[in-house]
């Protein structure tokens, strides 16, 4: 299976589809797909499989991710992209995480996030970027404030994060107002 690519100085930033996804289920074996998702169990395999069968998409409702390569040694070390794309709308929020926290505070997010917005608003046509955020999450408040993302809102008990209802802030990125 061919994978479109983004190449930065350190990742590279692996594009990941439905058709990805579909491909993967229906034509690897398992071990493939243990390798190729950057999974370290069956367990986690199963998780992500029952994600899969609940449905990524749907007719106006779409995701779009990369995974982050470590180019110096080939280990899958997160995920950036867009988990909620509004195809109707040329709208999308994007996610990101790093899988090693001997990674973090080093740059890769910001390296990584360049290169996906970029590819949002040039090849996905989006005129809107947003991202949910909680109020504790310092590192990622202060990543999107340096990506000129504005802060819209706040929204009381958003989402369900270990057993009990979160709060987020809403940050933007609008095409017209990205250089």
């Amino acid at each position: 299976m061919k994978f479109e690519e983004i190449i930065t100085d350190r990742l590279i930033l692996r594009k990941f589809t439905q058709e990805s996804f579909d491909s993967i289920y229906s034509d690897m074996s398992q071990d493939e797909q243990l390798v190729i998702l950057g999974l370290n169990s069956i367990e986690k395999l199963v998780e992500e499989k029952e994600k899969y069968k609940k449905g990524l998409s749907t007719h106006n409702k779409k995701f779009l991710y990369h995974q982050l390569i470590d180019k110096k040694t080939a280990a899958i070390i997160g995920w950036c992209g867009f988990h909620t794309w509004y195809t109707d709308h040329n709208r999308a929020e994007i996610g990101y995480g790093l899988f090693d926290d001997n990674y973090k505070n080093k740059g890769i997010m910001s390296e990584a996030i360049v290169s996906i917005v970029n590819y949002g608003f040039n090849n996905m046509n989006l005129e809107r970027i947003e991202a949910f955020v909680s109020p504790n999450n310092t590192p990622s408040i202060k990543l999107l404030k340096r990506m000129k993302f504005e802060k819209e809102g706040f929204l009381k008990h958003h989402y369900f994060d270990n057993n009990k209802m979160d709060d987020s802030i809403v940050f933007a990125l609008l095409k017209s107002e990205y250089k």
